[in-house]
């Protein structure tokens, strides 16, 4: 049976790095991918490149996954960290015992469910970002990424391939 990954990107301005990086090292392992957001349609990122959203994520059944990513971008602070609809649907996804994952302003999103809380996790090296993992109760480490069994954490386009390349590990 195929392996199925869903991916959330804001409505606009995702990181093309963190969302084609990580998507292609799935597929050539196989795994499913699909993209999801807010809203369907295309979506342009903060380089301009585009991809296509498929569904919105609160439409989908977490458990018919076996990861969930939050990609990062510029957007994702703008249209995900406050998303309280996606925190709930990530809390149940890890209920669900789906591997919960997040790349730059998505290790963000995922630390704000408190999923994170008391361990150790990365997010872009910028203050804004350090300063909510800090304040969600998650120790921040320099590191491309940083994998527990169930959530896994990337710094952002630097740590993109690893953070593919330990999703694909993970799903083994």
């Amino acid at each position: 049976m195929t392996k199925k990954a869903l991916f959330i990107i804001p409505p606009d301005r995702f990181n093309e790095d963190e969302l084609f990086q990580p998507k292609a090292a799935l597929e050539n392992a196989g795994v499913a991918v699909t993209i999801a957001s807010t809203a369907v349609g295309e979506v342009t990122g903060d380089n301009n490149g585009k991809t296509n959203v498929e569904t919105i994520f609160s439409t989908e059944s977490p458990d018919v996954y076996d990861v969930v990513g939050v990609i990062g971008g510029s957007g994702t602070i703008d249209h995900l960290w406050g998303n309280q609809e996606l925190l709930d649907f990530l809390k149940q996804a890890h209920t669900q015992n789906v591997l919960v994952s997040g790349i730059c302003a998505g290790s963000v999103v995922v630390a704000k469910t408190g999923l994170l809380s008391g361990r150790k996790a990365t997010c872009y090296p910028v203050d804004v970002m350090i300063n909510e993992l800090k304040a969600n109760d998650v120790e921040y480490v320099v590191e491309n990424v940083v994998a527990h069994k169930d959530i896994i954490t990337s710094n952002g386009p630097d740590g993109a391939k690893d953070f593919g390349e330990s999703l694909v590990q993970a799903l083994r």
